[in-house]
């Protein structure tokens, strides 16, 4: 708090209010006793300039390209660290020393499988159901297999909670993909690390050994980490809207993996790939291009630009060197990589697109890459979920642990109609 306030005048009378101050970032106006002060609501469709809560764990400053996770730098963590390291810093505050590291990495192997029941689950679904179809239904099915973690009252339970998501969402998500295209599902191997022990359990087969292709694991590495976590974002929301009603953590993670396959938020880079493929030829970007500067016209490019972002994603910086070094070991002749190589030297050089900031953004090359690697484009969006829920638990966590959070209530602007009598249906 500081000495900061802010005052509204409201029927000829001043309101004042305390200004809180975050460590970096803008202020915000705590206006909590407005309106029992007033009787009066703030209206704010989206929340956009509404802070719903206290959290040390994520910093974005749009303007400035700078993505913070406990105030490491996002490109560091990409290309310095490992994903376990990440998750434990969300989870835990500080990055950890080998000791610690050893031991977390240790507990997250340990928790990899899943209940053998839940392989009779999967086959209840359709063989061409969505994957996060799929994974909306088994992560909620976890808390009927885990009683033993659900108590969010009691803080070993929670972490606990917290290890199984973050352990057996890559089986989970796995399974996912096997079971669409009729293979049978591969138990994890506990001695490769979280993103090969991934890789293997997708495309490998029982019939023969899956070597790891280090490029190809290093780059779901550094995806893994660029999506962690990125704030309070629609998804991150969800899973601290429906915590704050006190729902245990599986369900809670499973409201955030409906809330994330939206288009508009991990559907994106789904999007942008299907984009991609409609160009279909590098002679038709020109016809595209055109179109997306027509006012008039309701295409719009796909991948490029960023609500948060009004400068470069930091997090696209280094997916792009992530798409060049994963094109080049894979050595792909692809339509559709070509158009986005084509447009993605357009964007970054157009005088339009750079004057209005439309710069690539992370969904746009992480599409490329996936897409390279061999995922279906069914898949991207369960991608997305396994790696932000290391962050849809550490927000958790935390969401549980502040005494000042309360169950979400957000208010309305009441349009309907005033109060009227009921009338029988014979005289209607």
């Amino acid at each position: 708090m500081t000495d900061k306030t802010a005052s509204f005048g409201i029927d000829g009378s001043d309101r004042t209010y305390p200004v809180m101050e975050g460590s970096v970032g803008p202020d915000v106006v705590d206006i909590r006793k407005f309106y029992g002060d007033t009787g009066l609501f703030t209206y704010d469709p989206g929340f956009t300039s509404t802070a719903s809560c206290q959290s040390a764990i994520t910093f974005i400053d749009g303007d400035k390209g700078i993505l913070l996770h406990r105030g490491y730098p996002i490109d560091q963590l990409a290309e310095q660290s490992t994903f376990m390291e990440v998750a434990y810093l969300l989870l835990h505050g500080d990055l950890p020393n080998q000791a610690e590291l050893s031991e977390f990495d240790y507990t997250i192997s340990r928790h990899t499988m899943l209940h053998e029941q839940l392989a009779t689950f999967y086959r209840g679904f359709r063989r061409d159901a969505h994957p996060m179809a799929i994974m909306c239904g088994v992560v909620g099915a976890l808390s009927a297999f885990y009683h033993d973690s659900t108590d969010i009252t009691d803080p070993q339970q929670r972490l606990i909670a917290s290890h199984r998501l973050i352990a057996k969402m890559p089986t989970i998500a796995a399974m996912a993909h096997k079971y669409s295209v009729g293979q049978p599902f591969l138990y994890p191997d506990n001695s490769l690390s979280y993103t090969g022990n991934f890789l293997r359990m997708t495309f490998g087969v029982p019939a023969e050994p899956y070597e790891v292709n280090p490029i190809i694991e290093n780059a779901m590495r550094r995806i893994f980490i660029l999506h962690a976590d990125h704030e309070q974002n629609a998804s991150t929301s969800t899973v601290r809207l429906a915590g704050s009603s006190g729902a245990n953590p599986f369900a809670c993670i499973a409201a955030g993996i409906a809330c994330l396959w939206g288009p508009a938020h991990g559907g994106a880079n789904e999007a942008a790939l299907n984009m991609l493929r409609e160009i279909g030829n590098v002679k038709r970007i020109p016809e595209y291009i055109a179109r997306a500067k027509d006012k008039n016209d309701p295409f719009r490019l796909m991948g490029f630009g960023h609500r948060v972002y009004k400068n470069y994603d930091p997090r696209a910086k280094v997916m792009q060197q992530t798409a060049d070094e994963v094109l080049k070991e894979l050595n792909i002749s692809d339509p559709v990589l070509d158009v986005a190589k084509e447009l993605e030297h357009i964007a970054l050089h157009d005088e339009y697109f750079v004057e209005k900031k439309l710069y690539p953004n992370v969904d746009f090359y992480s599409g490329v890459i996936l897409n390279a690697i061999g995922f279906p484009t069914e898949m991207f969006t369960a991608l997305f979920a396994l790696a932000r829920t290391v962050g849809w638990v550490a927000q958790w966590n935390e969401m549980i642990s502040d005494p000042e959070q309360k169950i979400g209530r957000p208010r309305q602007l009441y349009v309907g109609a005033t109060a009227r009598d009921y009338v029988p249906l014979d005289q209607r």
